[in-house]
């Protein structure tokens, strides 16, 4: 039985940024250590919840992987699906909170043990040659049908050499096959450490076009920024000008950042709103340091937090 060792965080490293000139604002490289502890997490949750078979091949597996042909690399990650079905994980909270300490915003609570798996076998690929593991993971991707897609972005976050995958993880986000696109943008915080804002905006505005929510997108409030708060109020007026609902989670991005027309916009919210959009109207007024925020909150009997009428 393996027991894991006190955990640290994955150490800062060096990021690329796409098309903006500007690095993202943080970002997290995974150390040796760091990718040993997450592989050893995986085998530890799967020991006790699949039969012996399957774990027999999977250590199998990892055994051919570190530095066997990349033939026998690619069969195995795409056999996992053989000997593992789609069951749920069902982690514990102590669960969740050893992944937390191996990779701060690691968080594989809605995993399956096919998932699992192939992380497991991927993570024990050696990443010393980046050259050949970068050609690799690039043909994993390439080929990968549905199931291993997401299994791949999931693993964003624990994969080494994690700044050469910022187009990959900006292609993810691209996807309109809605579980692709989560497996990128929810739980996880490879994009909020790595992608650039035009690419962080246009995931934050797919996540409304393909109806997911925001609230399990990490970094949702640090990374929101004044142009996507306008890319919002804009796609707002679109789904008001087509007599189409708008997702109250929207407003969330656009209070701390709004511009005097950005108020206009929450107050109508909150006017014409339901209880939820009303809801998050207020917050979002609440969180606008402008003036004529404090004038719209007045106007409709609303205050800021700790304030009183």
């Amino acid at each position: 039985m393996v027991t894991c060792n006190p955990l640290r965080m994955a150490s800062p490293g060096a990021g690329v940024g796409i098309n903006s000139g500007m690095p993202p604002p943080n970002f997290a490289v995974p150390s040796a250590t760091t990718l040993r502890q997450a592989r050893r997490l995986l085998h530890w949750w799967l020991r006790p919840r699949v039969p012996a078979a399957p774990l027999a091949w999977l250590e199998q597996a990892c055994r051919e992987t570190p530095e066997g042909p990349d033939r026998q690399f690619f069969m195995n990650f795409s056999a996992a699906c053989r000997h593992f079905d789609g069951k749920p994980l069902n982690l514990t909270a102590h669960d969740e909170s050893q992944a937390e300490r191996v990779r701060t915003g690691w968080s594989p609570a809605l995993w399956t043990e096919e998932q699992a798996a192939r992380t497991a076998i991927l993570l024990h690929r050696d990443p010393r040659n980046a050259e050949r593991w970068l050609r690799e993971v690039r043909t994993l991707f390439e080929h990968a049908d549905l199931g291993e897609q997401v299994a791949l972005y999931q693993a964003l976050p624990l994969l080494p050499h994690p700044e050469a995958l910022v187009e990959r993880c900006a292609e993810g986000v691209r996807s309109n096959v809605v579980d692709v696109f989560q497996a990128v943008a929810h739980r996880n915080p490879y994009p909020s450490e790595y992608l650039p804002e035009p690419a962080w905006n246009q995931m934050v505005l797919k996540a409304l076009f393909v109806e997911v929510l925001l609230a399990p997108i990490q970094g949702l409030d640090e990374r929101a920024n004044p142009t996507l708060a306008r890319m919002l109020c804009d796609y707002a007026h679109e789904r008001w000008a087509a007599k189409r609902p708008v997702s109250p989670e929207l407003w969330r991005c656009v209070g701390p950042h709004a511009d005097a027309r950005g108020v206009e916009d929450l107050e109508r919210a909150w006017v014409e709103g339901d209880g939820a959009t009303r809801e998050a109207a207020a917050d979002a007024l609440r969180r606008c340091p402008w003036p004529e925020a404090d004038y719209a909150l007045q106007r409709h009997g609303l205050h800021r937090e700790g304030e009183t009428l």
